[in-house]
Order: structure tokens, then C-alpha cells, then sequence
């Protein structure tokens, strides 16, 4: 129960409504205890007029009509109360369900992106999904059957015990065995669901993947490869599936051997009593049998509680890590700065990524006045996104200074940093969602006015408008029914449209054609006028109009200066624009 006292502050925030369901429970249960009184009321009254004790038939069904009112009445309210209960706290765990989910989902938009690359997406949304539920039992159902079942517990006994100790004792011998019985299969379905469960997590991952990059297994044809992969972790959920099955399908056929042998007993040792005289009446055989009905299933759930308590601690246990989990990045500014102006400063900047162990910046040092340019190329892997991911602060440095208009930028509130940033990914993500509001993600506040205008900026404008619906057109996953030139400068679009301070566009040119490259700078060029911009390319056409341009290499710059000094030396960049020249002059 130590995971699960996560929630006490939960239920301290619904407490009165915990509280009136409690009450409402108990009371459901009182007035269900009237039936079985009445019942043996109206046994004794029909076993009297035959023995001839009452001679008036009219006495006889009198009480019988009026038992029979009395019975109706009290499961009516018993049913009412029934229904308030679900009313109060089912519905409390359905709240505790909803502010679980939130807090685990902004927990999950507060952590670093150092957690996502250690944590599968599949399993992500289990534990905002499946853990959830499994916790939301654990909130409602449990605490409504254990308090129905202690209830149950203390007022049938105490009657049955007023009514025949002997009784008694004989008829709820069979009922602990019922409960440990219960227990130790709910506990073994418990192993067996927890197994069930990773095993969905796998499927689930698998899945997730499969449809992500599609397109990839399409192209290279490994339909069949991945089919086969597909089927063994399908085949493995189904037997996991199926040893499940096996042992849930012991629990009813269990439970009703066991009322059987209750009622038997009470049949059996009642009658004897009845025909010795220990016992007044043959109606209380009867009320006993009900009564032993009544606590059959508040018994056996006794196991059932048992094991949801323990799937819920499970998955309580599993969300705990998660928010437990401290995100790399902190925020030590909470006051919002104000507008910033756009100077950066590297000051002997070193990052190394901590699962790879890769160098991605090393010794870093270079300024960019604010709205000037800055051009960035170099061979894959030399750290040119990095340094644009320590800009935005998606990652912390490990040593060295980075400096926003000469403030260091752990200083910076984090929110009022990214949202002066406009930054267009090499990876274009888009929602699927309208283009418009795609666009409009940069910026919650914008006019449709505002939209149009940069798209014209990004020149993808005419395009939108060739599309049967235009701005209203609905995007396939990642805008897979988009073009890569037509997601790039969207993307483009939608970091415009927040009029960042700071510009930075990753490699997002790359699936243009060089005509359309050049359109689209020369309007940037327009646009940013007032903007510091950073362009990252492996395309000289992209970055030679820059105030400075780095080249980076293994994490470090190895070359710096504007186009014309750069052409002139001899090394990486010269070599990458004669290399572009030729293949230029070879396709003309």
C-alpha cells in the first residue's frame, strides 16, 4: 500500500464526497437487511395457518401483503441509495481518474528530451491509459465493495447469530475458505495479468512503429518480415492471453460450489435444529439461506479487492516513477523576461550526450549580434542541431556559458526564451489537423490574416489554395498527404507567425528545389530583417548571405568568417561549394 498512499491527497480534495458515499453505502445496505426479517415473517405466518394456530385467512394475507409492500419498498430505497452511491464514489474515482491523468500528462510535457529517448512511446500511453484504470478501480470499485462488505459482514452476522449461534457457525465455515480461496487466484490472475499486460505494451510499441514508418517498409518491401515479427508477439500476447483465461474461468464455478455447500449446511443442520426444537421456526432456514447468499459475493470479493489493491499498486508503482522523474532542464527564472533582443553568445560551450556518450560540442565559443545572420554547415553528425538545441534550452550544457543579450540563459524564464524562438526542425512534424490551425499552433492568437501572411512569406500560400478545401484541409499523420517541400515550409509558416526575436532554421530547405530555395530566402531575408536568424544547411546558396558562417566538424567549429573569406581558404566549406558548382554546371 505504499505506492498507492500517492493518492491520499486525492481523496483528501474529494473527502466530502468520499464521506456521503460512505454513509450512502451503509444505508443502501441497512434497509437490504430488512428483506430476509420479512421474508421469514411471512414463512411463519403461512407455516401457522396450516398448523392451524392462525384459523383466519384474511389475518394471513393481510401480513403477507403487507410484508410483501415492506419488501418492495425497502430494495426500492435500497436501489436509490444503490444508484447515489455510484452517483458519489464511482464518480469520485471517475475525478481522481481525470487529475491523474492530467498531472501524468503535464508531467510528461514538463520532462526533458533526454527521457523520451529513454522511454518507448508505447509505454508512455500505457501508464497515462492502462495503469490508469487499473488505479481508477482501485479509487471506486474497491473502496465501494470493501465498504459494502464490512457492512454486510458485521449486520448479517450479528442477526444471524441472534437468531441461531449454532447456525451460525456451521454456515459461514465454508465462507473464509471462499475468501483465502479467492484471494490466492485473484493474486495468481494478478502475475498472469501483469504478464499479459507487458506483452500488450510490446504489441502496442510494435504497432505504433510499424504504422509510423510505413512508408520505409512499403518501400523496401518487408511486409512479410515485419508480418512474421507481428505474429510472434501477437502469438505470444494470445497464450499469454489464454493461461489467463484458464485461471479466471476457476473463479465463478469456485464460488457457486461453495454457496452450494453454504446452503446445504444450513438446509441440512436447520432442519435437524427445526425438528429437535432448537430453532422456533422454519422461516429462520429460510432467512439464514438468504442471508448466506447476501454474503457470499461480499466474501469472495474479498479476493477480488485483494487483487485490484494489488494490480493497483502495481501500476501506482509505475507512475510513480514517472513523476518522481525530474526533468533536466529547470526553470530557476519564474518572472517572464521581456522581449528579448536576439544577441548569443558561446562562451567555451561542451555538451556530451549522455546515452550515447557522443561529443556534440566542444570548446564552443562564437557571438551573433542580434538580427544579424549566422550560417552553420558541416558533415552529418558534427553538432550543428545540438547547438541549436542548447539555444532553446532542449538540453542544459555541460560546462562553458550561453549568453542572451549578455544574460546567462539559465537566468532566462524558460517560457518566455522558447517563445521568442521560432525554430523550424530538420524533422517536420505536423498535427493531424487543418493546415490552418497547424499554422496557427505557433501562435494561439492568430488571425487568419496573420496566416496567410506567412504563408506568402514561406511561399507555400498559391499552393494552399490549389488544395480542394485550401486553409481547411485535413493533414494525414505527420502531413503524410503533404509533399516534403510543402511540410518544410509550412513548418516555416508556423514558426513565422510567432514574430520570434530569434529565428533558427534547421536543414528545412532541403527538400526544396533551388529556385524555390532562393524564392523563399529572398522573402526570409525580407522578413527577418528585424530578426536574428540562424540557418543550419549543407547548401552554400543557403547560408552564403550570412553575417558569419561556422563549420563544424566532430563537435567543434574548425572554420569561421563570412562567404568571400571562406571560399578563399582551403578546407571543408571550399571544398563543399566547388563540389556544389560542379553538380550545379552538370545538371544544366
Amino acid at each position: 500500500m505504499k505506492e498507492l498512499k500517492y493518492l491520499n491527497k486525492y481523496f483528501y480534495k474529494y473527502r466530502l464526497n468520499l464521506t456521503l458515499g460512505v454513509i450512502i453505502v451503509i444505508i443502501a445496505r441497512i434497509l437490504l437487511l430488512f428483506t430476509p426479517g420479512l421474508i421469514r415473517n411471512s414463512i411463519n405466518v403461512i407455516d401457522k395457518y396450516r398448523k392451524n394456530i392462525i384459523i383466519d385467512q384474511s389475518v394471513v394475507e393481510y401480513e403477507l401483503i403487507q410484508n410483501i409492500f415492506l419488501i418492495l419498498l425497502a430494495a426500492t430505497l435500497s436501489g436509490f441509495f444503490t444508484f447515489l452511491t455510484r452517483q458519489t464514489i464511482i464518480n469520485v474515482s471517475r475525478f481522481i481518474e481525470f487529475d491523474l491523468k492530467n498531472e501524468i500528462y503535464n508531467q510528461y510535457q514538463n520532462l526533458s528530451l533526454n527521457f523520451y529517448k529513454r522511454n518507448k512511446t508505447g509505454d508512455l500511453m500505457n501508464r497515462i491509459s492502462e495503469d490508469v484504470s487499473r488505479v481508477r478501480m482501485y479509487v471506486g470499485p474497491a473502496i465501494m465493495y470493501s465498504i459494502n462488505t464490512i457492512t454486510l459482514l458485521v449486520i448479517v452476522v450479528f442477526y444471524m447469530y441472534r437468531q441461531s449461534p449454532e447456525l451460525t457457525l456451521y454456515t459461514i465455515c465454508p465462507l473464509p475458505i471462499l475468501s483465502v480461496t479467492i484471494y490466492k487466484l485473484s493474486k495468481l490472475i494478478n502475475q498472469r495479468s501483469t504478464i499479459v499486460q507487458e506483452s500488450l505494451s510490446k504489441l502496442s510499441s510494435f504497432s505504433q512503429e510499424i504504422f509510423t514508418g510505413i512508408q520505409i517498409i512499403k518501400s523496401y518491401t518487408i511486409q512479410d518480415k515485419t508480418s512474421d515479427s507481428f505474429n510472434d508477439l501477437s502469438s505470444e500476447n494470445k497464450l499469454n492471453q489464454i493461461k489467463l483465461a484458464k485461471v479466471q474461468a476457476l473463479f465463478f464455478p469456485l464460488m457457486i460450489l461453495l454457496i452450494g455447500l453454504s446452503n446445504l449446511l444450513v438446509i441440512y443442520i436447520g432442519g435437524k435444529q427445526y425438528l429437535d426444537g432448537t430453532i422456533s421456526s422454519i422461516g429462520i432456514i429460510a432467512e439464514f439461506i438468504i442471508y448466506v447468499n447476501m454474503l457470499t459475493w461480499p466474501v469472495a470479493s474479498i479476493g477480488w479487492i485483494s487483487s485490484i489493491i494489488q494490480q493497483a499498486e502495481a501500476s501506482q508503482k509505475r507512475i510513480n516513477e514517472f513523476l518522481k522523474e525530474k526533468s533536466d532542464i529547470k526553470n530557476y527564472k519564474t518572472i517572464e523576461k521581456s522581449e528579448i533582443k536576439g544577441e548569443i553568445i558561446f562562451n567555451n560551450v561542451n555538451y556530451k550526450y549522455i546515452d550515447t556518450g557522443v561529443i556534440a560540442a566542444n570548446n564552443i565559443s562564437f557571438k551573433i549580434n542580434s538580427i544579424n545572420k549566422l550560417g552553420i554547415t558541416g558533415s552529418t553528425g558534427s553538432g550543428k542541431s545540438t547547438l541549436m538545441n542548447l539555444i532553446s534550452r532542449l538540453y542544459d550544457i555541460d560546462s562553458g556559458e550561453i549568453l542572451i543579450d549578455k544574460t546567462p540563459i539559465k537566468e532566462i524564464n524558460l517560457k518566455s526564451l522558447r517563445r521568442q524562438i521560432g525554430y523550424v526542425p530538420q524533422d517536420t512534424f505536423l498535427f493531424s489537423d487543418t493546415i490552418m490551425n497547424n499554422i496557427k499552433f505557433g501562435k494561439n492568437n492568430a488571425t487568419n490574416d496573420d496566416v496567410v501572411a506567412a504563408c506568402k512569406s514561406a511561399k507555400i500560400h498559391k499552393e494552399i489554395l490549389g488544395f480542394e478545401k485550401g486553409y481547411k484541409t485535413i493533414l494525414g499523420e505527420r502531413g503524410i498527404n503533404l509533399s516534403g517541400g510543402q511540410k518544410q515550409r509550412i513548418a516555416i509558416a508556423r514558426a513565422l507567425i510567432k514574430q520570434p526575436k530569434i529565428l533558427i532554421l534547421d536543414d528545412c530547405l532541403s527538400a526544396l528545389d533551388t529556385q524555390i530555395e532562393k524564392l523563399i530566402l529572398q522573402s526570409l531575408n525580407r522578413y527577418t530583417k528585424n530578426i536574428t536568424t540562424i540557418i543550419i544547411s549543407h547548401r552554400i546558396s543557403s547560408i552564403k548571405n550570412a553575417n558569419n558562417i561556422l563549420v563544424l566538424k566532430n563537435g567543434r567549429i574548425i572554420q569561421e568568417g563570412n562567404h568571400d573569406q571562406l571560399i578563399n581558404q582551403k578546407g571543408y566549406y571550399k571544398q563543399l561549394y566547388n563540389k556544389q558548382i560542379i553538380e550545379k554546371e552538370s545538371i544544366e
